[in-house]
């Protein structure tokens, strides 16, 4: 059976003197357990959960950020496949701006620290290519809404 689990990739946009898409930061938690990896907020399905609710609720849980802190952006969302401790699991994830971009973070026990991130610090933060890739995909789609404007 394989492991089903939803997030997001939260960024805020700096307001000030750096222009796009420099002025877009990731926000990255670094796990309490195991390696204490960085990850976007996420976690897992509950039974009769769907998976954007999934998402919302494990970022309120693990963040401190509710559904009226975020702007789901439209168009954007990836799955990851990867096995942990020899078990598939997939991952979803949305992509969400945090609307007050001084809304503070407040972290969950499963957290000891969080980080908000330009994309280059970010992948190197995240060291799974697939997470970086997500980054990555997350940061064009931006760059290319923001192209349309």
């Amino acid at each position: 059976m394989v492991l089903r689990a939803c997030g997001f990739i939260i960024f805020r946009r700096l307001v000030g003197r750096i222009p796009p898409p420099g002025n877009i930061e990731y926000l990255l938690l670094q796990t309490s357990y195991g390696e204490h990896h960085w990850t976007p907020p996420k976690g897992h399905v509950d039974p009769g959960e769907d998976d954007l609710t999934t998402a919302l609720r494990e970022t309120k849980e693990e963040a401190g950020l509710g559904a009226e802190h975020l702007k789901v952006i439209k168009g954007f969302v990836q799955e990851l496949h990867y096995e942990v401790r020899g078990k598939p699991k997939e991952v979803l994830y949305w992509l969400a701006e945090l609307k007050d971009p001084g809304t503070a973070v407040t972290l969950s026990d499963e957290h000891q620290d969080y980080r908000w991130a330009q994309l280059e610090e970010a992948c190197t933060l995240a060291r799974y290519k697939d997470l970086q890739d997500t980054l990555r995909a997350a940061h064009r789609h931006l760059e290319a809404c923001q192209d349309k404007q």
